[in-house]
């Protein structure tokens, strides 16, 4: 996927389909202010699992530093647009 060319929409559309499927969640239930943890039940080990899928997404090195003050849907969709910017 050419990455340079990937919108915020895109991002999101596609980690709500990542979900969807890794995590069997409703995809009505992913809005951009859903909490990960809280509202979507993703404990640790799923948020890995989230990052390492990411990680093909992108194409990019995920440093867990990136990551570790996402709390909602939109913090990732927005952590995922840093990573594709550098």
């Amino acid at each position: 996927m050419d990455t340079s060319t990937v919108d915020h929409t895109e991002i999101f559309n596609h980690i709500r389909k990542t979900l969807v499927e890794l995590f069997e969640l409703e995809a009505n239930d992913i809005k951009p202010e859903a909490r990960l943890y809280e509202d979507l039940d993703i404990d640790s080990i799923d948020a890995v699992d989230l990052v390492v899928e990411l990680k093909q997404f992108t194409g990019r090195r995920i440093n867990p530093e990136d990551f570790k003050a996402v709390r909602t849907i939109d913090d990732v969709v927005k952590a995922v647009e840093r990573l594709m910017l550098r």
